[in-house]
């Protein structure tokens, strides 16, 4: 979801390695690590919906044990609900945000880190018709809208729009083991406070650093880098003891044109294995810059570089930016050219990314869509979009050399309404090997889902090839 306050531009300086305070357990009276019991470990109900598969375009739930008519139907093509975790379920008082996965090397079995607006909620999907409740990790401070979680070594990383949240950092190993208990309250192992609110995270799991943007610093300290709210890196390769390692924006004058402010929405980065030759071996970021696209070379944090930017027509807010897995091309998405009236539907935006020094925007796909679109991830050529209230659209990326994308699978969450407002679906998460995606939806909470990609495609040709 875009921030609110758009901040001006800084002046670009590379960082240097310096160690920024780290709080161990800071919520007051807990065990820093382990799970802390409640008197009321039993009080809020496993209130889980089950699935119900997709069939003539809708999927519908049946009536719970007690009588009480499910949430749905659900307008669905190719993809059947397995489950479904209300927000009552997850004592979330007000909404959820973000979702990432984990899959535990030890057991294999696969958990939802499902973000709410006053902490982290642990859900056990390995049967993913019957989730576990954990509990949850409460907020480092106060509530808010905006909540995003990564992971690396087998860690949460979870930042804020919280004022003074800085960066919770969860051994998921403590989730190991425990039987139901949606009750139950975790402390952090340890928290970085080099930063106050963060809008989100991305790590490179490569190398071990992880990437804060729109973020606040902390520290008189900091370089001047530091000033602007572009990305913030952290080395996590010691997971329980952050180390700050530089800040950049997209305020470099080496760039040409520098059109964005300075302010990094979102971002990925990678260990670049792509087309471009002159990049192999190096960490590169794609980052969203409210109306450009920008690359950066970020494999020397005292020496980051700005390599191009790319525009594209009709631009209200750059949300976030994906390479597809061959990183030829990047795909992208825009959250305000909907609400502005630049555009009647929503649409994806597609950069040629073959050469890194000079990407080019390609074409817009246009969903025909009346709903705004957020996060999107990348899996086996095809595009995981949560688009509001249209819920979770699944769309192939592998014609993109033909000039063209398709839809070919969809869930909607929010059953509510189909408008461009921000409601419904914020974010999903494509990556288990059991090939379920789970899915949270702001005002329905948590959905786990098995899209039927190959059934949905079928007789379109390229969606129905092999992966």
């Amino acid at each position: 979801m875009i921030r609110p306050l758009l901040l001006g531009a800084a002046l670009f300086v590379a960082g240097c390695a310096q160690t920024r305070p780290v709080d161990a357990g800071t919520e007051t009276g807990d065990v820093p690590g382990g799970p802390t019991q409640t008197p009321t470990s039993a009080g809020l109900p496993p209130v889980v919906q089950g699935g119900a598969p997709c069939i003539g375009g809708k999927s519908t739930p049946a009536p719970t044990e007690a009588g009480a008519a499910a949430d749905g139907p659900y307008d669905c093509l190719g993809v059947d609900l397995l489950a479904h975790v209300p927000l009552s379920a997850m004592g979330a008082p007000r909404s959820g945000n973000d979702i990432w996965g984990w899959t535990d090397p030890t057991t294999n079995r696969e958990y939802a880190l499902v973000g709410l607006s006053d902490g982290t909620f642990f859900v056990d999907v390995t049967t993913p018709t019957a989730p576990i409740l954990l509990g949850k990790l409460p907020t480092a401070t106060v509530a808010t809208v905006w909540r995003d979680i990564k992971v690396y070594h087998d860690h949460a990383f979870i930042v804020s729009e919280a004022r003074e949240h800085g960066m919770q950092v969860f051994d998921l190993a403590h989730l190991r083991g425990l039987t139901p208990d949606a009750a139950r309250r975790f402390t952090a192992d340890a928290r970085y406070t080099g930063v106050t609110n963060v809008h989100n995270i991305w790590i490179n799991e490569d190398s071990g650093f992880a990437y804060l943007v729109g973020a606040t610093t902390r520290g008189a300290d900091m370089p001047a880098s530091c000033a602007a709210p572009g990305a913030h890196v952290v080395n996590i390769q010691d997971p329980l003891h952050p180390v700050f390692s530089a800040c950049f924006s997209d305020v470099d004058k080496d760039a040409s044109p520098v059109t964005a402010p300075g302010y990094t929405h979102d971002i990925q980065c990678i260990t670049y294995d792509g087309p471009d030759t002159d990049y192999t071996g190096r960490e590169v970021c794609v980052a969203s810059n409210e109306d450009v696209v920008t690359f950066f070379d970020v494999t020397d944090k005292a020496r980051i570089r700005t390599i191009s930017q790319a525009a594209y027509p009709n631009d209200a807010y750059t949300h976030q930016a994906w390479f597809t897995e061959d990183r030829r091309y990047v795909v992208g998405n825009d959250e305000l050219d909907e609400q502005s009236g630049l555009v009647p539907f929503q649409r994806s935006l597609v950069f040629d990314a073959a050469d890194l020094d000079n990407p080019e925007f390609l074409f817009a796909y246009d969903s025909g869509i009346t709903t705004i679109d957020h996060n999107l991830y990348i899996r086996d050529g095809l595009s995981y979009q949560s688009n509001y209230e249209s819920g979770l659209r699944i769309v192939d990326t592998r014609t993109i050399p033909q000039g063209r994308m398709e839809e070919v699978a969809f869930f909607d969450t929010y059953p509510q309404a189909t408008t461009a407002q921000f409601n419904g679906q914020w974010s999903n998460y494509p990556y288990f090997r059991s090939g379920i995606v789970i899915a949270m939806d702001i005002n329905n909470g948590l959905f786990v889902l098995q899209p039927d990609v190959l059934r949905a495609s079928r007789g379109t040709g390229a969606a129905a090839g092999s992966r």
